[in-house]
This record gives structure tokens, sequence and C-alpha cells, in this order.
């Protein structure tokens, strides 16, 4: 069975997997996303994920690592523009405020490695996008119970799929996985690139 290296510390990423049977080995990376970004010069949403995800993954290479290694990044994208982790409460209610009613859109880059027995032998990437629907009649009491959780201000546009902010998303249009960061169905196609079927990671 081979193993499956997370290269990140995201508890979405990880209980995503578990709850699909997969119990990876979890090895943060360290990335400074920002300093990787801006040293790409411009970049689309859907690239931008892609190189983080390709960064991550490769940042916990070693000798001592046999097994595939995945990395992952997540941006929401609204209007053309590309909402990262909010960190601060009032940068979270401003966006909140902006996307109530609306829709806008997640990507969810994917970066897999295939280290094997300690060497290198190809890596794939993929994103997967889904379209994410707020609803209108948020009250502003209910985003600022939200925020005061501090469950948005360490999520890529400040809010969850898969927790406090689930019923606050009245709909979403495509793999609802990649909302959470980690798009299983993406994960299982790059695999099979490598001939590692989905079963064969199974801890159960």
């Amino acid at each position: 069975m081979p193993r499956l290296y997370l290269a990140s510390t995201s508890p979405a990423r990880l209980a995503t997997l578990r709850s699909a049977g997969i119990e990876p080995i979890v090895v943060p990376s360290f990335v400074d996303e920002d300093a990787a970004v801006a040293a790409s010069g411009p970049l689309t949403p859907v690239e931008m994920v892609q190189l983080l995800a390709r960064r991550k993954a490769s940042a916990i290479v070693s000798g001592e690592v046999d097994g595939l290694i995945l990395g992952g990044d997540s941006a929401f994208e609204l209007d053309g523009v590309v909402y990262g982790k909010p960190h601060l409460p009032g940068i979270a209610r401003e966006r909140w405020m902006l996307q109530r009613g609306r829709t806008g859109h997640l990507h969810s880059g994917h970066w897999l490695i295939d280290h094997r027995g300690g060497t290198n032998n190809g890596e794939v990437g993929a994103v997967s996008t889904a379209s994410v629907t707020f609803a209108a009649d948020i009250t502003d009491d209910e985003i600022d119970a939200y925020i005061a959780t501090g469950e948005p201000l360490e999520v890529a546009g400040a809010f969850t799929i898969d927790s406090l902010g689930a019923p606050f998303i009245t709909a979403v249009d495509g793999d609802p996985h990649a909302v959470v960061g980690l798009s299983l169905s993406t994960l299982r196609s790059l695999m099979l690139q490598f001939g590692v079927e989905w079963p064969s990671l199974w801890s159960l």
C-alpha cells in the first residue's frame, strides 16, 4: 500500500481524506506564499493556486519520503479579485458584506509527486473550481457572530462549507470538496496517472 504524504496543516483537507478512507502522513511545508507569488509576477487565480500547491508539495521532498506527496492551495475569486485568508476580523467582515447574496468561485490547486522509493518518479497537477452562492438574507448580526468564532479568519474567502459557515451558503456548482480545499475526484484522477488506484490507499 503506497503512503500519501499531505504537505498541509489544513484540518479540512485532513478530515476530507480521512472521511474518504485515507490516513495521510501530515508534513507541514512552511512555504512563504506571499513571497512565492510575488516572485512569479502576474498570475491568474488558477495559476496562483497551482503554483502554491506545487511549491508546498516540493518543499517536503526528501530521501526519507517514500510515497505520494500532495500539495494543495485554495483561493476565492469574486468579480475577478482574489481573496485569500483575511486574518483580521475587520477584513473578514468587509468580505462578507461584499459577498452576501452573490456568487464567487473557489479555486483549489492540487500537485502530486510520485516519490515512491525515495526518488522523484514524476509530477502532475490540476485545479478544481466550484461556484459558491451565499444567502442574500444573512443579517449583520449573523456575520458578526460568525466572525467572532474565529473560523473565517484563516480560510480562503473567509468561509467554510464543512463547518460553521455552511448555513450561509445556498448553492454550490461543481465539486463540493473543491470548496473544502481538496477535490477527491481530482486527486483520484491524478493518482491514476501514476498507476495508483484509490482503494489501494484505504486504511480501513
